[in-house]
């Protein structure tokens, strides 16, 4: 029997995508947002496309602050944003 893949929708463009090839933003249990990029740390996490296209949809659709029940300041968006693009960049 075949073993099951998990699958988790991203936020951005809302497709269902296997959890592997998904980034994970998390919010910490002290409240701080950041991106996940082993997938391992402890606290609530919400997953996106590793592209900056998918997380400004999801920054703009206001669906990280849905995920998370609170509101995120504008700077951790950027942070975001610039962690993405310094990954995607140390990919190539």
């Amino acid at each position: 029997m075949p073993k099951k893949i998990p699958m988790r929708q991203c936020l951005g463009c809302r497709e269902m995508k296997p959890k592997r090839e998904l980034l994970r933003v998390v919010r910490s249990p002290e409240g701080t947002v950041s991106l996940d990029l082993r997938g391992k740390a402890s606290g609530r996490g919400a997953y996106v496309c590793p592209s900056t296209e998918c997380l400004k949809k999801a920054i703009k659709s206001r669906a990280i602050s849905r995920a998370f029940d609170t509101e995120i300041p504008q700077e951790i968006y950027d942070a975001l944003l610039a962690e993405m693009e310094a990954e995607t960049d140390g990919k190539r």
